[in-house]
């Protein structure tokens, strides 16, 4: 490896004597016989100048001053060239001088800036490999990002170099307190943070990450799912709103298929295939995982195709189903389980997991075939939306009681 020689040097420069007779101090740095020379803002008496110590001999109180900022500034010249060696920057005179001075330091590059950026990204992508609740979630993140930043900075972004590990520990508890958060979603929203810190890791603008030895850990929730009289309340209540019967229509829909939310809304005469002994099959890949659904279509769910076959805004957006916003879906249905007597808060993914539980495990449907028809790529993921109802206990422990007292 190459020797890296490198000096360091204080002169005067004689030929600019000011009227008090003071010349200025230059520094001059030399690494393998380049050099590079700057002032640095100094004056001295010559006559009091030693070039072999390169400082002032005098006694007097303003030259001991020279003196110290001089030891300051050698001191900050060698702090440079060791963080350079250190970080295996090129190395060179001018370089360092120019980093002494601040000539090199770019704009600081701001937290709310790379969340701005890849969000932009986001938006970019909906719908072409990003889910638009995805991006709406990153959006969400963003606005509780900005809004802790200016109630406990007191400023509108900071620097993203400046978020450490108390950042991130003091941006959890606001989420819990001031945003009134759950230990979940905070979690969730910490995660979307983490992201933009990666980007940061990755693009070098942070060399540390501010994550390390914070782990992440959901709490496990118990989903609502309909339970067989239930979901015949459901289907057997007259409604005489065409909004709530439409509603009632795409939820039970899914309690059938369990179809989530966004495939519903997306689902296509295309999706609708034939078996050799005609039976009809939804084959569809879920929209948030790419995994492919097959899904024997059901009698309640064949009429309430059947129903909407010539909707006419079914047929103008060339989809199955009349299904609203996500929001409205979720409202409505806290209206539909008041008007049918069920005391449970559901919501779209509440149809979802009632096919798990009550139409498929509790009538013996294998845990495999089950995740198959969700789109699963394993049984690990299924196995959060199975359920044991009591009719399946009492159904295998009926089995028990005949082999024993029959």
């Amino acid at each position: 490896m190459k020797r890296t020689t490198f000096k360091i040097c204080f002169y005067i420069q004689k030929s600019r004597v000011a009227k008090d007779g003071q010349v200025p101090i230059l520094l001059r740095v030399t690494i393998n016989g380049q050099r590079s020379v700057t002032s640095v803002n100094l004056k001295v008496n010559p006559k009091n100048w030693n070039a072999v110590a390169g400082k002032s001999i005098a006694n007097t109180r303003k030259d001991d001053e020279v003196n110290a900022r001089l030891d300051t500034i050698r001191l900050r010249i060698m702090q440079i060239y060791r963080e350079m060696e250190f970080d295996r920057e090129t190395i060179t005179a001018q370089s360092i001088v120019d980093k002494y001075l601040g000539r090199d330091s770019k704009p600081e590059i701001m937290l709310l800036d790379v969340f701005r950026e890849h969000n932009d990204r986001c938006h970019k992508l909906a719908g072409n490999g990003m889910a638009s609740a995805t991006v709406v979630r990153y959006e969400t993140s963003y606005k509780h990002t900005a809004a802790f930043i200016e109630s406990v900075y007191r400023v509108k972004d900071i620097p993203i170099a400046d978020v450490d590990h108390k950042f991130i520990t003091d941006y959890q508890f606001w989420l819990r307190t001031e945003r009134k958060c759950n230990h979940n979603s905070a979690t969730k929203y910490l995660k979307n943070f983490k992201k933009i810190i990666r980007i940061a890791l990755a693009n070098d603008y942070i060399s540390k990450d501010p994550f390390v030895n914070i782990k992440f850990k959901l709490d496990i929730v118990e989903r609502e799912f309909l339970e067989d009289h239930e979901i015949k309340a459901i289907i057997d209540k007259d409604i005489p709103i065409q909004r709530l019967a439409q509603v009632r229509d795409v939820f039970i829909f899914a309690v059938f298929t369990g179809l989530a939310f966004s495939d519903l809304k997306g689902l296509k005469q295309e999706h609708l295939v034939r078996d050799n002994n005609g039976d009809l099959w939804i084959r569809k890949a879920r929209q948030k995982t790419k995994n492919m659904c097959n899904i024997p279509l059901l009698n309640p769910a064949r009429q309430i195709l059947e129903r909407y076959k010539n909707n006419p805004e079914c047929v103008t957006k060339g989809v199955l189903l009349p299904t609203l916003c996500n929001q409205k879906m979720n409202m409505y249905l806290k209206e539909l389980a008041t008007i049918c007597g069920i005391n449970k808060e559901i919501c779209t993914h509440t149809g979802r997991h009632s096919f798990a539980t009550s139409v498929a495990l509790a009538n013996g449907v294998s845990i495999e075939n089950v995740a198959k028809m969700l789109g699963h790529s394993d049984t690990k993921m299924t196995r959060h939306y199975a359920r044991v109802l009591d009719k399946s206990i009492k159904r295998d422990m009926a089995q028990v009681d005949s082999k024993f007292f029959d």
